[in-house]
């Protein structure tokens, strides 16, 4: 089996506070739309190293705020226990969700 690998950027905000954008490595610069919603995987924002999805649920548990698109990256959010299924939604089948720790 194939060892699945997400991409991640990571951005400090401030001291101890980090943003993280992780998604799936097909998706990137793909724009998908739905209605009026769309989602734009856009390479400034979500361009980044190529790791093993251990390695991102490991990110995104150091996260304060993350945006998660594609099947893989948001199921690493739910593993970490930071996505509840409520809190996805889809644009033209790919799964995206965000979230924020106060």
């Amino acid at each position: 089996m194939k060892e699945e690998k997400l991409i991640v950027k990571v951005w400090a905000v401030r001291e101890g506070e980090f943003m993280v954008a992780v998604c799936d490595p097909q998706l990137l610069g793909k724009k998908f739309s739905e209605g009026r919603l769309l989602l734009d995987v856009n390479e400034a924002f979500y361009k980044g190293e190529l790791v093993s999805t251990e390695t991102a649920i490991d990110y995104l548990k150091k996260a304060t705020v993350a945006n998660l698109v594609g099947e893989v990256a948001v199921r690493c959010g739910k593993e970490a226990g930071l996505i509840h299924e409520d809190g996805i939604m889809t644009v033209n089948g790919i799964p995206h969700a965000q979230f924020v720790l106060i």
